[in-house]
């Protein structure tokens, strides 16, 4: 199937969705970054809520895996969110996996921490690459399809919703790579919004705290308790437990973000029809708009 044919088929088959019980009952949702941390969880309760969700990831075995601990309301397709033609064969998969996209979360994303003497331009291209350059691409394949959704029927709205961070709210020490594409990614967010309004689409951002039981924070190896710590980003911490220490703290409610606080954003950004181009913090109380 090509691209154009993907479009026609979506289009054509607009009515003729699955009716499954739940707060997504009928949507048909690809989570970039699905098959573990974030992505996974929230691709859990999206097919818990009734929606069909394509998990799409790198990894082939952990995410077929995923999949089918998920059931016939999940699959599995590979993307590559830094490369164009690997994005716009998952939708192209998407819709011959379930007939369209209705919700597009935008998760997949990479994380190096360093200060400045020791972050190489590699690096940083990298991160920026994946975390900005990333989202770009999914938002301009994503939304054809939900363009041509919306003109066989133009009652219906969709959603695409990148999860940000609190690190695109606030600077981050020692984690400026990070921190620059996700207050870029706000940017894109509201930009996007703009642009897409007339076909109903409707763009925001979730900007969740620390998932600090995820892989991106507890990875022994290359998670951001290591990484910290080796790059000195907490005064005085000398062992993995005391930067996790820190950062509790710096939340008034003192847990760790977890999925189902990010998927209850997600909710909110689907069911209202007159919100689009926000960035929502869900970092309990740790970041607070102005």
């Amino acid at each position: 199937m090509t691209f154009e044919e993907a479009k026609a088929a979506a289009a054509a088959r607009v009515h003729c969705r699955p009716d499954f019980p739940g707060r997504l009952s009928g949507k048909i949702a690809v989570v970039t970054g699905g098959a573990q941390g974030f992505g996974f969880g929230l691709a859990e309760i999206f097919v818990r809520e009734g929606a069909q969700v394509v998990i799409a990831d790198m990894n082939e075995a952990q995410g077929k895996t995923a999949a089918a601990a998920l059931g016939p309301q999940a699959a599995f397709a590979y993307v590559n969110v830094s490369d164009a033609a690997s994005v716009e064969q998952l939708m192209i998969r998407a819709v011959e996996l379930f007939g369209g996209i209705d919700l597009f979360v935008s998760n997949a994303g990479v994380l190096r921490a360093g200060a400045l003497p020791d972050m190489t331009p590699e690096t940083f291209e990298f991160v920026t690459r994946v975390n900005y350059t990333g989202f770009f691409l999914c938002v301009k394949y994503a939304c054809e399809i939900m363009k041509a959704e919306y003109e066989a029927d133009p009652g219906r709205w969709s959603d695409i919703v990148q999860i940000n961070s609190k690190s695109g709210l606030v600077g981050s020490k020692a984690n400026f790579a990070y921190a620059g594409g996700k207050f870029g990614g706000i940017g894109l967010t509201q930009s996007f919004a703009l642009e897409l309004v007339p076909w109903q689409i409707k763009v925001n951002a979730v900007c969740p705290g620390n998932f600090y039981d995820g892989p991106l924070w507890s990875d022994p190896d290359r998670g951001l308790f290591v990484q910290y710590l080796r790059a000195g980003k907490v005064p005085g911490a000398k062992t993995v437990e005391d930067v996790r220490d820190y950062y509790l703290s710096k939340s008034p409610i003192r847990r760790g973000c977890t999925p189902a606080d990010v998927a209850k954003a997600v909710f909110y950004c689907v069911e209202q029809c007159y919100e689009t181009g926000q960035a929502i913090p869900v970092t309990g109380g740790q970041t607070m708009l102005n």
